[in-house]
């Protein structure tokens, strides 16, 4: 921590000695004001402009800072005019500027020249800043009148009736503060107690379900309850559609099963004996009979299938061949 005491020596009179620096017989800005009785007071000066310098001929960037000497030169009616006399750090040259009040602007007087990068508005569409014209021609003083009026007839209807109005809100706001807080801070709690109350069902709904504890819930409100239902009714027609799907194709399985093991079947039976077709025809009617119980099993573990009419059970006639 950097310390402000200050050392006043057994001889220091402050009586006699205004201050510390005058009693040291130094000034306050220090080296600064080493030529302060020749009205020069050394400040930091920054370019405002780019400039090439007069001595060397290099060029020197706008916003580089030099240890200036800063002098009053005269006035712009109450406005001083000072001048910055810096030293360039590419040589031993020195340059000068001056501030222009009358123009707000700064002017090289010697030792250098300024890089002309001008933009005058008029030229390129705008209006001029400053009316400097000397040639201009006197103002109009009822122009002047009219339009001081028109500023007064202004402020008395519109600024006037708009500061008061904001007066008037500024003093119910301020009046009485304390009972402000209090409600503000009442009205607070009960916002409060309402979020805890809220996230205390969120916690018990997650852990109820195992959601995780990052997962947001939303609010419950009429559009989210518009949301989840069309969602919900989507999932809905999405599964029946997979189901009917699923009917379908065991459905097509089912009619097609049969028919094939009959018709490979059937030139094998053809050359048996009538016991040993007999026998046959009790092996398919076993095989149909499982199917279709399997398939009555899947159906109704799927949903709806039971609502199906189930295909005919009855045994295929197998076609027998008469001996002779």
């Amino acid at each position: 921590m950097q310390g402000f005491n200050k050392y006043y020596p057994p001889d220091y009179d402050p009586e006699k000695h205004s201050s510390l620096n005058a009693y040291r017989g130094k000034h306050a800005l220090g080296d600064r004001a080493r030529k302060l009785d020749k009205g020069i007071l050394i400040t930091r000066f920054e370019l405002p402009f780019n400039i090439w310098c007069g001595t060397c001929n290099n060029h020197i960037g706008m916003g580089v800072r030099y240890n200036a000497e800063k002098k009053k030169i005269g006035n712009y009616y109450s406005t001083p005019i000072y001048s910055f006399r810096c030293k360039c750090h590419l040589c031993d040259g020195w340059f000068e500027i001056e501030t222009d009040p009358k123009n707000t602007r700064y002017v090289v007087v010697s030792g250098a020249r300024q890089k002309d990068e001008e933009w005058d508005p008029e030229e390129n569409g705008g209006f001029a800043v400053h009316e400097t014209d000397p040639n201009k021609g006197p103002v109009d003083p009822l122009a002047a009148l009219e339009k001081s009026t028109d500023a007064q007839n202004h402020m008395n209807n519109v600024a006037i009736p708009r500061l008061e109005a904001l007066q008037n809100v500024s003093d119910h706001y301020g009046s009485d503060p304390y009972s402000h807080s209090l409600r503000l801070r009442k009205r607070f709690r009960e916002r409060k107690k309402v979020e805890e109350a809220r996230e205390a069902a969120d916690d018990r709904l997650k852990s109820t379900y195992g959601l995780p504890e990052t997962l947001a819930l939303t609010t419950e409100d009429e559009e989210s309850k518009a949301k989840a239902k069309e969602e919900w009714e989507r999932a809905r027609q999405a599964l029946e559609e997979q189901n009917s799907a699923k009917r379908r194709k065991v459905g097509a399985e089912i009619a097609i099963m049969p028919r094939a093991s009959t018709s490979r079947a059937a030139p094998s039976r053809s050359t048996q004996s009538s016991s040993s077709g007999s026998g046959g025809g009790g092996a398919v009617s076993a095989l149909r009979a499982k199917i279709l119980g399997n398939t009555a099993r899947q159906g109704s573990s799927a949903g709806g299938l039971g609502r199906m009419r189930p295909p005919d059970t009855k045994p295929a006639r197998m076609g027998l061949v008469k001996r002779t």
